[in-house]
């Protein structure tokens, strides 16, 4: 049996509620770091398990995760507009909107999983030479990423089913339960690559049929627990629907503004050649996912802010947002300290390639530099969501890539700033994200009036 959820209106944080404050949001965080992990960890187990099957199924996976990171990204506004729409609807009391506008996202989530499956499987070629699959020696690259994503599209449908009901039940202050499902589908993913990868020597193939098992039975699981929330969803109306498609498109294009940077990272380190690639995947999934403890504090922000301004309580909005960041901020430097301690053993879990694993350990140590600044721009996106201006996110997100570009340009034109020069650019990324959702949410809190 589920356990009764809570609803975001009571558990709405008090201006003076210092210490306790503290407390809810790391309540909330730490399971919502299990939930917003499943799929960096779907994907971390695939570069662990494939990385034993040397480098070229490494590269092949780089190449097709980047892809398939990207085209998940577009419907996450599943999961961030429900959660602002949940908090606020139930803190006024109004749950048979909230009801609605959670029907909306799993409605939205089939059709838009089922037509981006078909799509993806359609241009999968096409998505493997834009980021340089096919650029390399070794020919079977190209042909096993391919392979890859025509697999692993087939789980979009139910990636995107979970997506809705984790913004259901993280709307209402329930982070526990997604822990528990992204805990399990994670095991069972596990325990299935393992299977088909090593025993039934199925390759790379068999580790995205893996991922695929474990995101169905995932969506199974979430549409069981909303089933049993205390909102559960209603049938929408057009208007629920046509909110929620409005809401992603904003989200959608700052997500597609948002996914070009790792994309752009994936193809110059592709042309950067085949081991630099396998040493940034490797780098990559470890740092994404130990960043991801920041972005969990993303989620008590925006539940607690999107609560506190639906009942027009703008103080407690305010310190909700402050406790966020400073609490982000010490966890960024904490991870700093992790990231960099992590270059010079995790590397070998992932391959037995001593130049992969040199390359991975430079890019972890440049990593770690990057995790401050993660912090706050992760923690910030949570505030503006908590806002709900998603126009400012979206061109938050388009204006940033001129902070990324002219570094990445700089590593493709002297390749010799290796993989340094990428996390260079990314940083320089992080912190013109960081500085531009400060500066709106600055201007929010001067006029609480005009979000």
């Amino acid at each position: 049996m589920l356990r009764t959820v809570t609803t975001a209106a009571e558990t709405a944080p008090s201006p003076a509620a210092g210490g306790d404050l503290d407390r809810r949001i790391a309540k909330l965080a730490i399971p919502a770091l299990g939930s917003i992990a499943a799929e960096p960890l779907y994907n971390l187990a695939d570069t662990a398990i494939v990385g034993h099957l040397g480098r070229s199924p490494l590269d092949a996976l780089a190449i097709a995760t980047s892809a398939l990171s990207t085209v998940a990204w577009l419907a996450i506004f599943l999961a961030t507009a429900t959660t602002t729409e949940v908090a606020r609807n139930t803190a006024r009391g109004e749950q048979a909107a909230a009801g609605r506008a959670v029907g909306a996202a799993y409605a939205v989530a089939v059709g838009w999983g089922v037509v981006t499956a078909a799509a993806v499987v359609a241009i999968a070629p096409l998505l493997t030479w834009l980021l340089g699959g096919q650029g390399h020696s070794a020919a079977a690259i190209g042909p096993a990423a391919t392979e890859y994503i025509r697999i692993s599209a087939l789980g979009l449908p139910f990636l995107y089913l979970s997506f809705a009901g984790n913004g259901h039940l993280t709307g209402l202050a329930d982070t526990r339960t997604p822990l528990r499902i992204a805990v399990g589908a994670n095991v069972l993913n596990v325990m299935l690559e393992a299977a088909l990868v090593f025993g039934a020597h199925a390759g790379l193939a068999g580790s995205a049929w893996g991922t695929v098992t474990a995101q169905v039975v995932a969506a199974l699981a979430y549409a069981r627990a909303s089933r049993r929330s205390r909102v559960r969803p209603e049938r929408p109306v057009k208007p629920d629907i046509a909110a929620l498609l409005r809401d992603g498109h904003r989200l959608s294009v700052r997500t597609i503004a948002l996914g070009l940077v790792p994309l752009a990272v994936t193809a110059v380190a592709a042309r950067l050649g085949p081991v630099p690639l396998a040493g940034q995947q490797v780098a990559n999934r470890v740092w994404y996912l130990l960043s991801l403890s920041l972005d969990a504090l993303a989620v008590p922000a925006q539940v607690y802010v999107s609560a506190a301004l639906g009942t027009g309580d703008t103080d407690a909005a305010g310190h909700a947002a402050r406790r966020s960041l400073v609490l982000g901020l010490y966890a960024g430097i904490g991870l700093a300290v992790v990231t960099a301690a992590l270059a010079f053993c995790a590397p070998a879990a992932f391959t037995a390639d001593p130049g992969v694993r040199h390359e991975a350990m430079i890019a972890l140590l440049c990593a770690a530099l990057t995790q401050p600044l993660a912090a706050l721009a992760f923690v910030y996106d949570g505030i503006i969501l908590g806002l709900g201006d998603y126009v400012a996110m979206r061109r938050t997100m388009i204006i940033v890539i001129v902070a990324f570009a002219p570094l990445a340009g700089l590593v493709l034109r002297f390749p010799w700033l290796g993989l340094p020069g990428v996390w260079a650019a990314l940083g320089c990324w992080l912190a013109a994200r960081a500085l531009l959702l400060a500066r709106r949410w600055a201007r929010a809190m001067a006029v609480p009036a005009s979000p």
